[in-house]
């Protein structure tokens, strides 16, 4: 029975006859890790006339996390450890291992290695679950999950412990049931799937070839708790957990297409200003319970994605040993995100640094003096300065075209500095003033490799007052600031010797003219 059935499984995650290459969303340099992943995917290329990645079929690469993986040939982008690890760890090679771990593929490669059986198979058409440690990732077949509670509700669940209830989600499989209740400590709505997966039961029969659903899921399907959806810094905590879930889920290259569900875990319907990111993962539309409410459904293929808020997750909670920076996930996550929405660089007339400077229509952690600082820039013959506001008026893939053909990102605290994740890999960030919140962003500056400056003089900025904060605690976040415009210039001028620098910068410059002289010709 057991031979059967590793026999099936084996099978069943080789098969790439029915993946169309030209269907898998991923950057073209990230082809060759599919390829060495899947070697029938290469060969696949290789027989096909009209492949357009025959120059990756044999080049040796990994992506960082599989069991075979040498150092050496693993993503291009690899951390650095320059600075002090500040009593962390005893040598830099152990450095550079915790960051791995931490921030990089090596917590992808945590993740797989912590999957564990939770319902096992027997045979094909058996159910199955499994999930890494504290259930933050979990994925199963054939599972059946009972929406029938959720009639009478309303319509304002969201970030509710409760939507399943006793033995409204489970499986016919050999269930470890101590096992599962031992790793569901984190019990809280964004932070793991335990409140969820305490209710799974054995179901006395199979749940799809028995008739138990009133609807059956037949591709894969995404089931996902959000964070804020009105705030970039935490929606894209959900993005980025969705992309690392697809690697800790990579047992076979269709987690890499987009013929997919996603199903949102509340009743309320999905809308957001960064809802075209979505369109990384999915072509088809967002559901959410509404769909299901009252009925019985059977999913052939679900996964629970890596969550927003877990205890030393990425990359809210992200603990970051100090030293070190430049995280290849991070890298991937942004080419990912950049070339699903055709997201690209633009040829350069000239050699002058571009500058954007991201400007607050809120009503507080607004630069006074703005517009005098604007003028003072635009003086400086070697900026190409634009003012924006990111707001409805323009559309989210608009203002990742501006942010990725921006060489320095300025901007005061706020959730609109999560566009430094999309900025080239030359860019430096000056986030004008941190008001009191030193280690966010620097530490996404960070984890993205990017230059990061922020006001170092506080005798030369004034607060507009001593800050109006929730309950009429004074905090440096609610109120609105000037700065000196001299050291304004000295510092977004140590971001543009930063760039100017940089070998990148210098060649895709160097290259910009070439061809515009070329096209002129």
């Amino acid at each position: 029975m057991w031979v059967f059935f590793l026999l099936y499984l084996l099978i069943s995650l080789n098969d790439t006859s029915s993946i169309n290459i030209s269907d898998l969303n991923v950057p073209p340099e990230h082809m060759v890790y599919l390829f060495n992943s899947f070697q029938s995917l290469a060969e696949s290329c290789k027989a096909d006339t009209e492949c357009k990645f025959k120059n990756h079929v044999d080049r040796k690469a990994c992506w960082g996390y599989e069991a075979n993986c040498d150092k050496k040939k693993a993503y291009h982008i690899r951390p650095r450890c320059p600075g002090d690890h500040r009593g962390w760890v005893r040598t830099k090679d152990a450095q550079y291992d915790t960051f791995y771990t931490q921030a990089d593929f090596g917590y992808i490669k945590e993740q797989i290695e912590d999957l564990m059986v939770m319902c096992e198979a027997s045979y094909p058409h058996d159910s199955s679950l499994e999930c890494s440690k504290y259930l933050r990732f979990c994925r199963g077949r054939n599972i059946v999950l009972n929406f029938t509670g959720l009639i009478g509700r309303g319509d304002n669940l969201r970030y509710k412990m409760d939507i399943l209830g006793p033995g409204q989600i489970g499986g016919y499989c050999n269930f470890y049931e101590e096992r599962l209740k031992k790793e569901a400590e984190h019990m809280s709505a964004l932070q793991s799937w335990g409140p969820e997966f305490i209710h799974f039961v054995k179901t006395q029969k199979r749940p799809i070839p028995d008739g138990m659903c009133d609807v059956v899921i037949e591709k894969p399907t995404y089931i996902m708790k959000l964070d804020a959806t009105v705030n970039m810094y935490h929606h894209f905590c959900d993005f980025f957990n969705l992309y690392a879930s697809l690697h800790v889920n990579s047992t076979h290259p269709s987690t890499f297409s987009r013929d997919n569900h996603i199903l949102i875990w509340e009743t309320f319907t999905y809308d957001s200003a960064f809802k075209d990111a979505f369109k990384a993962f999915t072509i088809n539309p967002i559901w959410d319970l509404k769909k299901f409410r009252g009925k019985v459904v059977c999913f052939k293929n679900a996964v629970f994605p890596l969550l927003p808020r877990m205890i030393f997750g990425l990359y809210y909670n992200t603990p970051l040993i100090y030293g070190c920076e430049r995280s290849g996930l991070f890298h991937a996550f942004s080419k990912h995100i950049l070339h699903s929405l055709n997201v690209k660089l633009q040829i350069r007339k000239n050699d002058k640094v571009r500058v954007t400077l991201l400007s607050r229509g809120t009503t507080y952690r607004s630069i006074i003096n703005e517009q005098q600082i604007v003028e003072a820039l635009l003086k400086v013959k070697g900026y190409y300065v634009q003012r924006v506001v990111y707001d409805k008026s323009i559309p989210f893939t608009k203002q990742l075209e501006i942010t990725h053909n921006s060489d320095i990102l300025i901007g005061m605290h706020g959730a609109g500095l999560t566009h430094l994740l999309f900025l080239p890999d030359w860019a430096a960030v000056f986030e004008v003033y941190n008001c009191e919140d030193p280690n966010c962003y620097s530490d996404l500056a960070r984890l993205r490799g990017l230059k990061y400056v922020t006001w170092e003089n506080k005798t030369k900025l004034e607060a507009q007052d001593e800050g109006h904060g929730p309950g009429g605690v004074s905090h440096a976040k609610f109120t609105n600031y000037s700065f000196d415009v001299e050291e304004f210039l000295r510092l977004v001028e140590k971001c543009a010797a930063y760039v100017r620098g940089r070998q990148d910068f210098k060649n895709y410059v160097a290259a910009s003219l070439l061809k515009q002289s070329h096209e002129e010709l």
